[in-house]
């Protein structure tokens, strides 16, 4: 499994510098980067001519070794390089000594008959725009319609932001090193990225003494014991009750949707809380999912004291207004979670800091850019990147905030912050956010820690819609979701199974 921690530019030089000072030598990290970059060509292409394009720095050495392991396996490799090699210093210049092949200038008309193009030439550690002839070169290989193969980071992609400032290449693979970094995960950087390779080049496990991940990918391994599986004894009061609020009589579809995605997702018995003016309209399309009469101008916190709620979600087709932020503060204040969403964040939009003062650690808020602006106005602007906003908004907030996006960032105080990578973009459609409230509240209410509920909310989410895949509508869902949970489900087991075996340990011998 690749590895999950997502590090900052200058923390994956401090495990460069820490594997040096206990042993390890930069050229041995090297050596070992270069032929993972060759590996993974040679498992994915055929030999043909290749063109490496080497940078002055380190990322340039990491090209050299990896020509010198293609072409000793008999590829027909070309390098041009970026600058003069007597300037080439360190770990780079020992790289370079055992390249025993010729050495092109590097200039815009550099590709010639070359099939395949590594680009070696800035990485992770770029600062700046590209200029001079490396922005003409990659500005014509932008269009030339040949496989590219980045080594780090496409050039022209800085580490640690989610875009670029000028030209970058698009690659079709990308070889990183150790651990990835926030531009491997943000978008749009992780998408010019291509299919995205973590190598182990030998780094030891120590430098998690010294060095702090600033993210971690979603992945089961992260949530999944945390899920409550039903067994033979269990009933429905144990499952949980989830309320989720209606809105009126014209905008109900989205709360039905979030109402049915938390009883797919496990919660045990599903309300949903209706306005009067909804109750026939919304009985006329529920079955499972049961139907409670609400006003929302009063009585909210006594319908979720009443209905026992472990956990309720309040926002999707709400509407936007007082009735809905005096909705939201008496949610807020009874013990359940909550999941706040859409309306219920919008309707806080002149006056955010009433809502964040009355946020809890066991709340979630699921906001998209546009709703995470009305709440936290101009924290993305002044963030680095949705990783940064969404640690520093779960620090003000006090709440868990999950950001939605192609990059959904999942934060919390107290916890390494998640990206989400595992989604589809057939989930760009009407409804899916709501439907994700929904999966989150189900969990919610089977007593999953809020952190861990929104994070296996949104991986499960993904998966459901990266089954389903394009042409697929938020509707279709929550029906995906017993697939999903049994897939789970049966990992889960089959982990805990080969737990138990190691744990026994060999057989005795007759």
């Amino acid at each position: 499994m690749m590895p999950l921690d997502v590090l900052k530019t200058a923390d994956c030089g401090a495990c460069d510098r820490h594997a040096a000072a206990i042993g390890v030598p930069g050229t041995v990290l090297m050596e070992a980067a270069g032929q993972a970059v060759a590996r993974a060509i040679a498992a994915r292409w055929a030999p043909r001519q290749t063109l490496i394009l080497c940078g002055p720095g380190n990322n340039g050495g990491d090209g050299f070794v990896c020509g010198r392991i293609l072409r000793q396996a008999g590829w027909p490799v070309r390098i041009a390089l970026l600058g003069h090699p007597e300037q080439l210093r360190g770990d780079a210049a020992r790289a370079f000594a055992l390249w025993d092949g010729a050495v092109e200038a590097l200039t815009a008309d550099s590709a010639g008959d070359a099939r395949l193009i590594i680009d070696a030439l800035f990485g992770a550690g770029l600062t700046r725009p590209l200029d001079g002839v490396a922005a003409a070169l990659v500005t014509r290989l932008a269009g030339s319609g040949l496989p590219v193969v980045a080594v780090d980071l496409p050039s022209g992609i800085q580490g640690d932001r989610p875009d670029c400032d000028g030209v970058s290449l698009r690659a079709d693979l990308t070889v990183s090193f150790h651990c990835r970094k926030p531009a491997h995960c943000l978008e749009p950087s992780a998408s010019r990225c291509g299919e995205v390779v973590i190598a182990d080049i030998g780094i030891p496990d120590s430098w998690r003494d010294s060095v702090t991940p600033v993210a971690r990918v979603n992945e089961p391994a992260l949530w999944r014991e945390a899920l409550r599986m039903p067994d033979a004894g269990t009933h429905k009061h144990q499952r949980g009750r989830l309320v989720v609020f209606s809105g009126g009589a014209s905008s109900t579809g989205a709360a039905r949707m979030s109402a049915l995605a938390g009883l797919r997702s496990g919660a045990g018995l599903v309300t949903l809380a209706s306005p009067a003016s909804a109750l026939l309209v919304n009985a006329s399309a529920l079955t499972a999912v049961m139907l409670k009469r609400w006003d929302a101008d009063a009585g909210t916190g006594e319908l979720l004291s009443g209905l026992r709620a472990t956990a309720a979600v309040i926002g999707p087709a709400a509407g936007v207004g007082e009735a809905t932020r005096r909705a939201v503060l008496e949610a807020l204040a009874q013990p359940a979670p909550m999941v706040l969403d859409a309306d219920a964040l919008t309707s806080f939009e002149a006056d955010p800091q009433t809502l964040l003062t009355q946020l809890r650690p066991q709340d979630v808020i699921t906001p998209h850019a546009g709703e995470f602006e009305r709440i936290f106005p101009g924290l993305l602007g002044r963030s680095a990147n949705h990783i940064e906003a969404a640690a520093e908004a779960a620090r003000l907030a006090g709440c868990v905030v999950l950001l939605k996006g192609a990059d959904t960032v999942i934060a919390a105080q107290g916890q390494v912050t998640v990206v989400n990578r595992h989604a589809c973009p057939a989930l760009a459609t009407a409804g899916s956010g709501d439907v994700l409230a929904g999966i989150i509240g189900g969990l919610l209410a089977q007593s999953l820690p809020a952190f861990q509920a929104a994070c296996a909310g949104a991986w499960l989410h993904g998966d459901a819609g990266r089954r389903l895949g394009a042409g697929l509508i938020a509707e279709d869902l929550a029906g995906m979701m017993p697939q999903v949970l049994q897939a789970q489900a049966a990992e889960l087991a089959r982990e805990r199974a080969l737990a138990r075996l190691l744990q026994a340990g060999p057989s005795p011998g007759r």
